[in-house]
């Protein structure tokens, strides 16, 4: 395993977190900003939910990311 598959599995794993919608999925589990108050957002649940609201505010970036892995795939085999 090396450090290119590394980079793959995080791509992938931030991949899964930007398309988690929050009406569907977040909402009913509890897991909205909009509940997290004061320091509660310092505790894993608050981390992990600031972790998956950057991973969907980043989408652009990871658009991006994931063309150019495909295109490096595409010509490197």
């Amino acid at each position: 395993m090396g450090f290119w598959t590394l980079l793959e599995g995080f791509l992938l794993f931030a991949n899964a977190l930007a398309i988690l919608n929050e009406d569907r999925f977040l909402a009913r589990r509890g897991w909205t900003l909009a509940e997290m108050t004061g320091p509660q957002r310092n505790s894993l649940k608050g981390q992990v939910l600031g972790l998956i609201y950057a991973c969907q505010f980043l989408r652009l970036p990871l658009i991006v990311l994931n063309v150019i892995i495909i295109i490096v795939k595409l010509f490197s085999g």
